[in-house]
């Protein structure tokens, strides 16, 4: 009996061993970050860097950059770094975002993407605090202004909102997911950030999926969540959010979250699990005693690397929003990092 129960004790003990052998090994430890490589990914930027909301694409060898403000404006840069003001989207504001939201001045929050032969650029039309709003479409060929082929073709609405509704139909941002199927995120405060079908030939609202996905909402008043962008990379989708609040100057207290998913319509999973409808999220940036309230971020990826693009309120400047722009750090766990963040944790 006694030599029964050790020879069972014994093969117990190989099944454990071997059964430990097959489990895939724990992901490597990130390296420690060099300080000065982390300096290095952080873009120095000088011109005209005042940006609210900004997005950047790139169209031969030259970036442009779109943010909020009157018309739309827009800026150009040869490297990413040295910015100069290259005019606007629009000569006035198109006369139907004027009917549709009362009030309506600046338009907000442009994003940019090409497909189907030319670049669709969507953008806000609403007033602060209000969900009576659209997201607008225009499209052109090419983006140089001084090619003839360059002009802009108002589109109209693609989606609104009304006080009816429990989101609020700003902070557009157009992605393509791993099948080539255009998509429709926005969102701001109320229920959150929803996730709309596109039509890849209209850049409208897909006739055969009319659904509104919810992927990511706060529960806590006010509900401060806004300024969405899907970033497809690996197999997976990462969608970055604002939290907090914005337009405050030296107050802003905004910060960059994410989380992932490997579904476009979610759902979207931050570090520890928690879902993104669930309030989760985890944070890439948040303010420093200089940069307050860093958010509404795009990304833009070029030549095989992956840029943070923010506006971030400069306390050295009267609490001014700028243009910033920093190379992520992608860890062993697949996530993405700041920079500025990193360089916090060991200096």
């Amino acid at each position: 009996m006694k030599k029964t129960l050790i020879s069972l004790f014994l093969l117990f003990g190989a099944l454990q061993l071997s059964a430990c052998a097959g489990l895939s090994p724990a992901p490597a430890a990130a390296p420690t970050p060099n300080a000065q490589a982390l300096r290095d990914k952080i873009l120095e930027l000088s011109g005209n860097t005042g940006a609210h909301d900004p997005t950047i694409v790139k169209e031969g060898s030259t970036y442009y950059r779109f943010v909020t403000g009157p018309n739309i404006p827009m800026a150009c840069s040869p490297d990413l770094k040295e910015w100069t003001s290259c005019g606007h989207v629009f000569l006035a504001k198109p006369g139907w975002t004027i009917k549709a939201v009362p009030g309506v001045a600046d338009l907000w929050a442009p994003d940019i993407q090409f497909f189907n032969g030319k670049f669709h650029l969507y953008y806000s039309a609403s007033t602060f605090g209000s969900n009576l709003s659209a997201i607008g479409l225009v499209t052109t060929p090419t983006l140089d202004p001084k090619n003839p082929s360059t002009k802009w073709t108002d589109e109209g609405a693609v989606v609104s909102s009304t006080f009816k509704d429990t989101y609020n139909a700003i902070d557009p941002n157009l992605v393509i997911d791993h099948e080539g199927q255009p998509w429709l995120a926005f969102g701001s405060y109320w229920s959150g950030i929803k996730l709309i079908k596109i039509d890849a030939q209209t850049g409208k609202p897909a006739a055969d999926d009319s659904k509104v996905y919810a992927i990511a909402q706060r529960h806590v008043p006010p509900y401060a969540i806004e300024g969405a962008f899907i970033l497809p990379r690996g197999g997976e989708y990462f969608l970055f959010v604002s939290f907090d609040a914005c337009c405050k100057g030296v107050d802003s207290d905004y910060k960059i979250m994410v989380g992932r998913s490997k579904s476009i319509t979610g759902p979207y999973l931050d570090r520890d699990g928690k879902d993104m409808l669930s309030g989760g999220g985890s944070l890439v940036l948040d303010g420093d005693e200089r940069w307050r309230g860093p958010g509404h971020n795009s990304i833009l990826s070029d030549g095989g690397k992956t840029y943070l693009v923010y506006h971030s309120y400069d306390a050295s400047a009267a609490g001014t929003p700028k243009l910033r722009v920093e190379e992520l750090v992608w860890d062993a766990a697949g996530w993405p990092n700041s920079p500025s963040k990193l360089l916090r944790s060991i200096e």
